[in-house]
């Protein structure tokens, strides 16, 4: 529940006197969660220093990222074995700092296996922690509630289902919303976006958005590119977008299509532009995380796919608590759209399942009511919700200090 206007109010003017926010986002869609909670935290704390950890549209809310955070981007389990050492560094170095600086609060942005660690530190010490955007552990590793008990003096959840687990676990907790609702329009404009992306109105259109991580290209790429070929021989007028997120993704693709013997299909590798791309599109191949959600806000039909490390895999399935790992379905509690899951992940499987996403008409008039209702629940104000939320936490930390 929001607070009223008096109360906001009440807890800016508690927290008038505070210093410093310290933030830790550790990947892309933690910065771009955190940039809107900044957003509507900065007015209440004029002159408050926000840093720590961050990416570029947390910078642009004015945050101070000490650490660069493509340090810490990793995926899978075992993935993160070569690299634990450099990541426990750069936690201990940054938990030693904040303990000397006494932030007014810590947020840790998503990321919950560094920022579950170090809010428990720092909430031991006396440190209030806020945790934004519950681990999944509605779908895996439920055990993790004890340590965020302990860890997490206030929780904040962006999908409504999520705020009765915290409050029987008697975790403080609200439910802000999720910030992509209220970015992405409820009706797309398609026709702008196909004009800004140069594709004529009348185009079949798909999109392919393989991660914006080379893990996730490592095991994607290779087989939405061999789909690719597939589709285009089924039907040469198809058009493919491809979001890229750096020059180095770029060019891992642009091989890919070559060793493909691709040049001859239209593929269009764009620099960013995820929404432009997704709003154009008639379908979309998307590998799974918060892109999923981002293709259900456009009301697309989609397939998800899914592939890491084999070992990694297997211990992830085996602690799974639901048959669902795409977002949309989980929010659906039923299979809306196709996941390929590991060695399901071919560009014959990958390929059948599009062809029946981008063909089957009715099935797409029905995505496109439920996706829409889905837009519906998780709308709020988050900035307003979440901003509202740590001030409450500060505004209680002073008081019985």
């Amino acid at each position: 529940m929001a607070l009223s206007a008096d109360s906001t109010r009440g807890a800016s003017v508690a927290a008038a006197a505070a210093a410093s926010v310290a933030m830790v986002a550790g990947e892309v869609s933690g910065d771009m969660l955190a940039a809107r909670l900044l957003a509507g935290l900065a007015p209440h704390l004029p002159g408050a220093r926000f840093h720590g950890i961050g990416g570029p549209r947390m910078a642009e809310q004015g945050f101070v990222s000490d650490i660069d955070m493509d340090r810490l981007t990793v995926r899978g389990l075992f993935e993160i074995i070569p690299r634990y050492r450099e990541i426990k560094g750069i936690q201990n170095a940054l938990r030693d700092r904040l303990l000397a600086e006494r932030p007014d609060v810590f947020i840790g942005a998503d990321y919950p296996g560094f920022n579950l660690g170090l809010e428990l530190q720092l909430k031991e010490a006396g440190i209030p922690t806020v945790h934004f955007v519950s681990p999944q552990i509605w779908a895996w590793r439920g055990g993790r509630i004890k340590k965020i008990i302990k860890a997490v003096s206030h929780m904040l959840v962006i999908f409504p289902f999520e705020e009765e687990i915290y409050r029987k676990a008697g975790v403080p907790c609200t439910y802000i919303g999720h910030p992509l609702a209220e970015l992405i329009p409820m009706e797309p404009d398609v026709a702008a976006a196909r004009s800004a992306l140069g594709l004529a109105p009348d185009a079949r259109v798909i999109a392919l958005m393989p991660g914006s991580r080379m893990g996730e290209l490592k095991y994607l790429a290779e087989p939405f590119v061999g789909a690719v070929k597939l589709l285009a021989a089924r039907d040469p007028d198809l058009r493919f977008v491809a979001p890229m997120a750096g020059e180095r993704q770029r060019q891992y693709f642009t091989e890919l299509i070559a060793k493909a013997g691709l040049q001859s299909v239209r593929i269009d590798l764009l620099e960013g532009r995820s929404h432009e791309a997704i709003a154009a599109a008639d379908a979309v191949l998307v590998a799974s995380g918060t892109a999923t959600l981002e293709v259900a806000l456009f009301k697309k039909p989609m397939v998800i796919a899914y592939k890491v490390m084999r070992a990694s895999y297997e211990i992830m399935r085996h602690m799974g608590y639901q048959p669902w790992i795409g977002l949309p379905n989980i929010l659906a509690r039923e299979f809306l759209v196709p996941e390929l899951l590991q060695h399901a992940v071919t560009p014959q499987g990958l390929a059948d399942a599009m062809w029946e996403q981008l063909n089957n008409l009715a099935n797409r008039k029905t995505l496109v009511q439920r996706f829409t209702d889905m837009h519906h629940s998780l709308l709020r104000n988050s900035a307003q919700e979440s901003a509202a939320a740590v001030m409450r936490v500060i505004a209680a930390s002073k008081k019985s200090s």
